[in-house]
């Protein structure tokens, strides 16, 4: 999909990393080794070992024909040391597929570069979204396949290096999934299909929320915490440069399919949010809610709610409404003239997303989703922008952004970007006053 006509891939790329564009393109000659050892089976490197990553591995390990996890690496010991086991369980029959060894388990801020370089064809990158861009760029300078998890990038600096990775990677005809898998699922595409061809005519606004009552709750306390690094990345989805607040973590799926629908993305937005109910230090900064309106250059707008307050209206779904009637578009539903709905089988996304990765890596099929991911973070992002800031946002202002939200040091005894203050309270962005430009 296009990006907006005010925004070029181009233009894009103007503001990227010119180093890690001439990095990629020196390693091009590596394109020719990948998955081609002799043995017919895709050696899978897994980056991040926690929930989703355990998650990505079983479903990529679950291909046909063949798939085997070679090696694994996390930022902390135990959780790389206790990858392999959880894995086996997760996959029971197919338990011979994992031959990670002690050797090829890492650990520690660069175990993604001793995974990477550990003989591996594919990675698998499941981190905090902040550190996908720098995994990313690792990755595919080394000539590797990547699938990576959604989002791909907590910032436009982190965009940036994703979608000029992402050049490198088409160039050395590298295939890049990226865990949007409402791409892979039937449902989704039998509709989307349809509206595309008009079955609601004009497309004039869409409805997207991702309302619930919220994911876990920290692991570790403040009081017991024994560094500020550590203490952060363990509860990283309370942290704006780890997850990129939950508007860029879960939200994004739902904005994604609204750009899906339209074939591109919005050009300016505006929007509020705050914290009402996760008001505890222990929360970190983010917000608890968000409203944004993103508008399309053609004036179509997108309504968007994301909310984590326990007791609410919950409702995770995507709707369109248009100039011959109305869609549900998560719920496959489609009432206008002609009704209609989708009632056939609907295979596990999840799986399917890794199924057609592996097909198009054994193929040589060209395979890229590395430019929607970018894109769709971006609409996160900007949208998260809007709300901290209380400012109309503009995408080309949003995207030219230079503002990082990284570490300039990752060690656990280095200073994260943001700090509480002696009681264990951190700043709380707010609307009127906060910079995000």
């Amino acid at each position: 999909m296009d990006p907006h006509p005010s925004t070029s891939r181009r233009d894009f790329l103007k503001t990227s990393s010119v180093a890690a564009v001439g990095a990629g393109l020196a390693q091009i000659s590596l394109q020719s080794s990948v998955y081609a050892s002799g043995d017919d089976s895709v050696k899978i490197g897994l980056i991040g070992a926690g929930g989703r990553g355990t998650g990505a591995a079983s479903q990529a390990l679950s291909v046909a024909p063949n798939a085997k996890l070679t090696a694994v690496g996390d930022i902390f010991e135990n959780a790389a040391q206790a990858a392999a086991s959880n894995i086996k369980g997760a996959i029971g029959d197919k338990a011979s597929r994992v031959t990670v060894t002690p050797e090829t388990t890492f650990s520690g801020f660069d175990a993604y570069k001793k995974v990477i370089e550990s003989g591996v064809d594919l990675v698998i990158l499941a981190t905090p979204p902040g550190f996908r861009p720098i995994h990313f760029e690792y990755a595919v300078n080394a000539g590797k396949h990547v699938f990576m998890e959604k989002p791909v990038a907590v910032d436009s600096v982190g965009v940036r290096m994703v979608l000029a990775a992402n050049e490198i990677a088409k160039q050395k005809k590298l295939k890049v999934g990226v865990g949007l898998q409402r791409h892979h699922q039937v449902g989704y595409l039998e509709t989307i299909q349809r509206l595309k061809d008009g079955a609601i005519g004009d497309i004039l606004a869409l409805r997207v929320y991702w309302n619930g009552g919220g994911v876990w709750d920290p692991r570790v306390s403040w009081e017991k915490k024994t560094s500020e690094m550590e203490y952060q990345i363990k509860n990283w989805y309370y942290y704006n440069w780890l997850s990129g607040d939950h508007i860029n973590e879960q939200h994004i799926h739902n904005l994604d399919v609204g750009c899906w629908v339209k074939g591109k993305y919005p050009v300016k937005c505006n929007g509020m949010g705050g914290r009402q109910f996760r008001t505890d230090k222990k929360y970190g900064e983010i917000f608890d809610h968000h409203y944004v309106e993103y508008e399309f250059d053609d004036g179509t707008i997108m309504y968007s709610q994301c909310r984590h307050i326990p007791n609410c209206w919950n409702s995770v779904s995507e709707h369109a409404h248009g100039s011959k009637g109305t869609v549900d578009i998560s719920g496959y539903k489609i009432d206008g003239a002609e009704k209609w709905r989708y009632r056939g089988p609907n295979p596990n996304p999840y799986q399917v997303e890794h199924d057609d990765l592996h097909a198009a890596i054994r193929s040589g099929a060209e395979y890229n989703e590395g430019d929607n991911g970018a894109y769709s973070t971006m609409t996160a992002i900007m949208g998260r922008d809007a709300t901290y800031s209380g400012q109309v946002i503009n995408w080309d202002d949003a995207m030219k952004s230079e503002i990082s939200l990284m570490p300039k040091v990752f060690s656990f005894d280095a200073d994260p970007p943001v700090k509480a203050d002696a009681e264990g309270r951190y700043p709380v962005p707010m609307p009127g006053q906060t910079k995000v430009l």
